[in-house]
């Protein structure tokens, strides 16, 4: 982000990294949901955890959380 406050295209395009990561994290606990496969499901809610919490630190880190 810049000083300014205008978000900048670095700050974009690493945003929209993390919004993907978890989309695809999301995609895979749905499926796995759907298949009634509960192994899978702990592992995929893990790493989907984990792709919300780099999402929500990295807003932290630009100074945009929503505490």
């Amino acid at each position: 982000m810049s000083l300014n406050g205008v978000l900048e295209e670095g700050f974009i395009r690493k945003y929209r990294e993390l919004l993907d990561a978890e989309d695809g994290a999301f995609d895979e606990l749905e499926h796995a949901v759907e298949d009634g496969d509960r192994q899978h499901y702990e592992l995929d809610l893990t790493v989907w955890r984990e792709t919300v919490a780099k999402r929500i630190a990295f807003l932290e880190r630009q100074g945009l959380a929503l505490t």
